[in-house]
């Protein structure tokens, strides 16, 4: 039996837990002859990787800091990964083409969907990365009003308020000397890296609204913590890897409904063995 390749490129790449969501997903929808691996790459040795990829392969995941430098060995991708610049996913399709998309920006709007989370009147952007672009995007999507992002750098800031002209979004930013502020949105999306967040656990409001933290290891954060004792809304990285590798694993293997649930409960697992 010939094997069907995929797998996630990063650097570093020992923590992904795309190989345990992927395999589950497999596992799940019976296909026996599909495998999903992980390798380190870093910037200079992906032309070479994409290079040497055979006719066995279905698709890539791509993480940090890879989403921007695989565009220009792309055939061609997606209106959502053009918005924000950045690819996670690669579709190697039947003639042999490369095709990106992004399915962090879906992602991020599914889970929050499935924890009935639609539109918001404002909402607050910790950190000014990869990631919070994605959000932004996201957010133009269910925001009616103002997005706050607080950054740590002038440069930082000007970048956010480029994304948001870009992206349809009015985003004001603030020093992050005022982050505790943006506690008080009633959609706080958090986008930076571990402990950065920490300093906030002991601002957060009586009455919180809904947290969205997209690290999963560690977790809870501090932060995540303080929120859930105060009895806001939480999700946590795992919500969003779960819901962008459902649809990398619908695009890749043609599935029309990868399973959610199976993915989310080995994601658990082995967020628990660690």
């Amino acid at each position: 039996m010939s094997r069907i390749r995929a797998a996630v490129l990063g650097s570093p790449i020992e923590h992904s837990l795309s190989p345990v969501l992927h395999r589950a997903a497999y596992q799940e929808l019976g296909l026996a002859d599909w495998s999903y691996d992980r390798f380190e790459v870093d910037e200079a040795a992906l032309p070479d990787f994409i290079a040497g990829l055979g006719p066995e392969w279905a698709g890539l995941s791509l993480t940090m800091p890879l989403k921007r430098a695989i565009i220009p060995l792309l055939d061609g991708i997606s209106d959502t990964a053009a918005s924000v610049e950045a690819v996670n996913t690669v579709v190697f399709t039947e003639d042999g083409r490369r095709v990106g998309d992004n399915t962090d920006i879906p992602g991020l709007l599914s889970a929050l969907a499935e924890q009935g989370v639609g539109k918001v009147e404002s909402a607050a952007v910790l950190g000014a990365g990869a990631t919070a672009s994605s959000a932004l995007a996201a957010l133009a999507r269910i925001c009616s009003g103002e997005v706050t992002a607080y950054v740590r750098s002038s440069a930082r800031a000007a970048e956010m308020r480029e994304w948001g002209e870009r992206l349809g979004v009015d985003v004001r930013t603030a020093d992050w000397s005022r982050a505790a502020e943006a506690l008080a949105a009633p959609l706080v999306i958090a986008t930076t890296p571990a402990g950065a967040t920490d300093e906030l656990a002991g601002a957060v409001p009586a009455a919180p609204g809904t947290l969205f933290d997209v690290l999963y290891d560690p977790w809870p954060t501090a932060l995540a913590a303080a929120w859930s004792g105060r009895g806001g809304k939480l999700l946590g990285g795992l919500d969003l890897l779960v819901h962008q590798a459902v649809l990398q694993v619908e695009q890749m293997t043609g599935s029309p409904a990868a399973p959610l649930a199976a993915m989310r409960a080995a994601g658990e697992r082995a967020l628990a063995a660690r």
